[in-house]
């Protein structure tokens, strides 16, 4: 346990200890008896503080060369990745993920101020002939302003990353909310851009809660656009702020992602893409696959092999290399699963194996993997969100009935499809509305480098990373001039 108080980031040095939101404790789920760090949790008048900062440095960092800003985000980059170890064992200390997926996520923090600092550099605009005589047409882009960033805990280093940087890359000043779960991450994250050369007043971290914090950053007339990552319930709620100050936002909350496997599968991948997709990150990832979709002739095969290498799979220790599936994040989050496999049993599902708390020493965290059958197309376990390593088994009997329940969903963010059909396989790509679509792979795993993002309750705005995150972070200006 450390003594030490780490503290929110406002313009330009990490002020200090602010006694009136009072300490927060940051728990290893390993281990809770152990304290990661400890934090002085901000309020409403340090983040009008770090708003009134962002506000004072946008206009000459809006203004700052695209070089400028290319080696700012490079130098961050190359930092991130130079600490990749020590940064993902500190993030599975707090989060609870392996660390070999904690080094995954690591590596695409860093990666993305990288692809971004290029992009800062990509030249941008365009010229047109305009219909009258005598006038050309300048089309731009410039910085929205001030952006608030609110990220979630189940992705403590990649996604402030995925959204910070394109943020920075095209001249806007952010105010970071993290996730008071995960605060260690998203601190050592300020720290390394803290001494990247930024401008003081272009990057604020406000650590505290939801209530005061979240709401003073939403509702400021300072704040000129909303980025948030979270449950759906919060991110409806940020969308009606933003809409009654009618500033720009840009949700991404949650999934109940479909997996169909048909009869003509190979086994063994549909047994790796269906465990992988929902098991691992202890299913705490909104592209998780938690419904599976299986034809008849597969079933039952597909079924007995999961429930087998769901076995194999070894939980434990984050920080233990042999650790398949670490903890789930908080004594919350453990109730909500073991509350949603008490739900199924009493709808009638099947329960196969797992689904329950691993009583250990340490009194950490852990839920074994659970696998539902005999699920109906009506149960809770098949609809709501659990966020956790929940898996429901849905028996159909071909691909039409398995394309039409993967889309009987109020979410849309990723469908996947285990097939040796290329007729199916393009079908499904072409045809189910879901923003991502994987064939033949996990539901769970994108690049740092593509459009993320999907629709209906999943997203909201324009899509985040790769040269599409341009789109929410500029506005677009018409220039007419007489020749």
């Amino acid at each position: 346990m450390t003594d030490t108080i780490k503290s929110s980031f406002i313009n330009g040095e990490f002020v200090a200890a602010h006694e009136a939101g009072g300490v927060l404790e940051n728990l290893n789920p390993s281990n809770p008896g152990e304290v990661v760090d400890r934090f002085a949790r901000a309020d409403a008048e340090l983040t009008h503080r770090a708003i009134a900062a962002a506000k004072a440095a946008s206009r000459e960092w809006a203004r700052s060369t695209p070089q400028l800003r290319a080696d700012i985000l490079d130098r961050i980059g190359t930092e991130i990745l130079a600490r990749r170890e020590e940064l993902a064992t500190l993030l599975a200390r707090e989060e609870g993920k392996v660390v070999r997926e904690a080094l995954g996520e690591v590596d695409r923090a860093g990666r993305s101020f990288k692809f971004y600092a290029q992009e800062a550099l990509r030249a941008n605009g365009e010229k047109y002939d305009s219909v009258r005589e005598n006038v050309g047409i300048d089309v731009t882009t410039q910085p929205v302003g001030v952006v608030g960033i609110i990220s979630p805990w189940n992705f403590p280093i990649a996604i402030p990353a995925w959204k910070a940087a394109p943020a920075l890359a095209f001249g806007n000043t952010i105010v970071f909310k993290p996730a008071e779960l995960v605060p260690s991450s998203a601190w050592a994250l300020t720290d390394i851009i803290a001494r990247s050369g930024l401008p003081a007043g272009v990057f604020n971290t406000v650590i505290g809660p939801g209530r005061t914090v979240g709401d003073a950053l939403l509702r400021s007339p300072d704040v000129d656009a909303i980025t948030f990552t979270g449950s759906e319930k919060t991110g409806r709620h940020v969308a009606g702020i933003a809409a009654e100050r009618l500033v720009r936002v840009q949700l991404e909350m949650g999934g109940k992602n479909p997996l169909i496997v048909l009869d003509d599968a190979d086994l063994d991948l549909a047994v790796e893409v269906a465990v992988q997709g929902s098991f691992y990150s202890t299913g705490q990832r909104c592209t998780a696959s938690s419904r599976l979709i299986v034809t008849d002739g597969i079933h039952d095969r597909l079924v007995e092999r999961i429930a087998e290498r769901t076995r194999q799979l070894r939980i434990g220790d984050a920080l233990d290399p042999a650790t398949d599936i670490g903890p789930v994040v908080d004594p919350g989050q453990l109730e909500q699963n073991l509350s949603y496999v008490r739900i199924g049993v009493d709808e009638g599902a099947k329960l196969v194996l797992g689904g329950q708390y691993l009583e250990n020493d340490r009194k950490a965290y852990h839920f074994s993997p659970a696998l539902f059958t005999d699920v109906q197309p009506g149960m809770r376990i098949y609809r709501e969100e659990i966020f956790g390593p929940v898996l429901s088994v849905l028996r159909v009997r071909n691909y039409d009935e398995a394309f039409a329940a993967a889309e009987d969903t109020p979410f849309g963010l990723s469908a996947g499809i285990v097939t040796t059909s290329l007729k199916y396989a393009e079908h499904f790509k072409r045809n189910s509305s879901a923003g991502m679509i994987m064939v033949n792979l996990p539901t769970a795993g994108v690049d740092y480098h593509v459009p993320f993002g999907g629709n209906r309750g999943s997203s909201l705005g324009p899509r985040e990373q790769g040269t599409y995150a341009r789109q929410f972070f500029t506005r677009v200006k018409t220039s007419y001039q007489l020749a």
